[in-house]
């Protein structure tokens, strides 16, 4: 499945096309930075294939940029997701060298982000890792799904960066599988 969306506001522009299943591709035209490097691994690990153009007021700092390539995404995903039966629910518990992240995704219509453990404030790069949660918050209340994301043990803050998008991608890329039901409803509301 294939959805595109375009946003435009006077801080940022982002065009995106969001295909799943995929072969995990990040092709997004943007300034190199570490959210690319993260982008790549939630997408490598999703198996999620993206491409478009990003740009935004990245001269004051990363964050209007990273959240709305967080609304985006999502408003991508809820185009894939309710479409055909799915798993529903993913989950993944991920060691970086020192660091250990659990993230758990259930595609429930419910719009929800819960944050736990400490990812302790600082820069990588030019990358404020509180932008870390604003990223997934804004993807996970767009997408409609509701997201658990653990930080368990970090010492490294760019290995506890890099273990969140890696772990939600995995988690993420098993609640999209085909399967079913998703309900004992019968159905899903979005």
């Amino acid at each position: 499945m294939i959805a595109s969306l375009e946003r435009t506001t006077r801080e940022t522009r982002v065009a995106i096309t969001m295909k799943h299943p995929g072969e995990g591709r990040f092709e997004v035209l943007m300034e190199r930075s570490f959210l690319t490097h993260m982008l790549e691994a939630l997408c490598l690990n999703c198996r999620m294939d993206l491409s478009g153009s990003a740009e935004g007021d990245t001269h004051v700092d990363m964050h209007h940029l990273t959240e709305d390539l967080g609304i985006v995404m999502g408003q991508c995903l809820l185009r894939i997701w309710p479409t055909e039966p799915r798993r529903r629910y993913g989950w993944c518990v991920l060691p970086m060298d020192e660091s250990l992240v659990r993230a758990a995704v259930d595609l429930s219509g419910r719009p929800g982000a819960y944050f736990s453990g400490e990812l302790r404030h600082g820069l990588i790069g030019t990358f404020d890792s509180e932008l870390t949660f604003e990223f997934f918050r804004a993807l996970a209340t767009e997408a409609r799904l509701t997201l658990h994301l653990d930080v368990l043990k970090c010492s490294n803050l760019h290995h506890g960066v890099e273990g969140c998008f890696k772990c939600v991608g995995r988690a993420l890329g098993e609640a999209l599988k085909p399967g079913g039901p998703m309900s004992t409803k019968g159905v899903m509301e979005v």
